[in-house]
């Protein structure tokens, strides 16, 4: 018996779909973003002379801390599963021709995951693609984050809170490779494939994961904010001419461990300038 898989989900479960997935992960990451800058902005103290630390430590005990630390990496990713689920459940059709591209394969054929281009078919492409968009954002995004922390608008952004203990590192590369990991699959493999599926227009698509992706980095200023709805605009236009999702994972994770791990390592003074 052969099971019509090809159906499509009505626009309202799409839609409803995509807001819940959004709601246990960075959409309600960008709410208390909002809520944090609008604190920042009313504190008694300038945007500028306050503190966004990532990374932070969670406890004194270090043991402790190591523990609470995993646990916030490793239960981070279920969003990613629960997307990856959703999008391998079914397979759209594409009924007037316009989102062909966006349709998933057949089960069986590698599923959400190939038709993300998160699996492992290209890896030297894709590392070079990703060693490329790093650099590519990585420069400029340094440019940036100066101007806007001159010019006031950004608070002071501690990449690294954590104790200096032999697991620092390790665990600030785990946090870096969970945020790249989260980030890319929802933000832009997922939520531009759903987009898509509900009809919206390519320049809507990308737009508004770009200004998803600006709105939960709010809390660390309107500098932080632009920084990074351009990376989303660069990221998403990427997505929709490649169709895969690995190397803006290995941009994104190349962009965080050279922060973090840069500054639990580097001397104080060298970020004297920003």
């Amino acid at each position: 018996m052969t099971v019509d898989l090809a159906r499509p989900r009505s626009r309202r479960v799409l839609g409803t779909e995509v807001l819940l997935v959004l709601g246990v992960s960075l959409g309600q990451s960008a709410v208390y973003s909002a809520v944090t800058i609008i604190a920042r902005l009313t504190a008694d103290r300038p945007l500028s002379q306050q503190t966004a630390t990532l990374n932070a430590s969670q406890s004194p005990r270090p043991w402790l801390d190591l523990t609470y630390q995993l646990l916030g990496i490793g239960f981070a990713l279920v969003p990613v599963l629960l997307a990856v689920h959703l999008l391998n459940r079914d397979r759209p059709v594409d009924r007037d021709g316009l989102l062909a591209r966006d349709a998933l394969p057949e089960p069986g054929r590698g599923g959400a995951r190939e038709a993300l281009g998160l699996d492992g078919r290209r890896p030297g492409q894709d590392l070079a693609w990703g060693a490329a968009l790093a650099a590519a954002i990585g420069l400029p995004g340094l440019g940036l984050f100066w101007i806007a922390a001159h010019l006031g608008v950004n608070a002071t952004v501690v990449p690294a809170g954590l104790p200096d203990l032999w697991w620092a590192v390790p665990v600030l590369v785990l946090s870096a490779t969970q945020n790249a990991i989260l980030e890319e699959v929802v933000v832009v493999g997922y939520l531009m494939t759903r987009l898509r599926e509900l009809g919206w227009r390519v320049g809507a698509v990308i737009a508004t994961s770009a200004l998803l992706r600006g709105s939960y980095h709010l809390y660390q200023g309107f500098g932080a904010f632009v920084g990074n709805a351009v990376m989303g605009v660069v990221f998403g236009l990427f997505f929709l001419r490649s169709r895969r999702v690995l190397p803006l994972v290995v941009a994104h994770t190349l962009l965080d461990v050279v922060a973090f791990v840069g500054y639990a390592l580097l001397p104080r003074d060298w970020f004297d300038w920003l």
